[in-house]
């Protein structure tokens, strides 16, 4: 089981700008802030961006990404469009990923720093409640 995950940032500020209305939007909010980091969850940290300990810059991983779960394909859509509205880079627009599964709806965008981000669902429901 994974406890949490945490991605580096050059821009604490610009990052934390970055990832507080995705994290909104998949039911994350901003659970403890520091000058250093900045720490999302429901009830416990699950998320984090952090400046490297070490001193220096952050770079993203090759082959690395973090996938989301969205509720919903309409949340899938919406972290598409404010990921991108607010800076990240397009790395797949919303739609089914039939190489990994029929009902694999995802998207995937860059953020500030270049990580690879995802949200993902499995369900063909369009909103929550529908």
């Amino acid at each position: 089981m994974i406890h949490h995950v945490s991605v580096g940032t050059n821009d604490l500020k610009q990052a934390k700008a970055f990832y507080d209305p995705l994290m909104s939007l998949i039911g994350f909010r901003l659970l403890k802030l520091s000058e250093k980091a900045a720490h999302y969850g429901a009830s416990d940290i699950v998320f984090s961006l952090e400046t490297p300990v070490n001193g220096s810059r952050a770079t993203p991983g090759n082959g690395v990404h973090i996938a989301f779960q969205a509720p919903d394909r309409e949340t899938v859509r919406r972290f598409h469009e404010v990921a991108v509205a607010n800076g990240g880079a397009d790395e797949g627009a919303p739609g089914i990923r039939g190489n990994y599964n029929a009902n694999y709806f995802g998207t995937f965008v860059r953020d500030l720093d270049g990580n690879k981000i995802e949200a993902v669902t499995y369900t063909a429901r369009e909103r929550m409640g529908s």
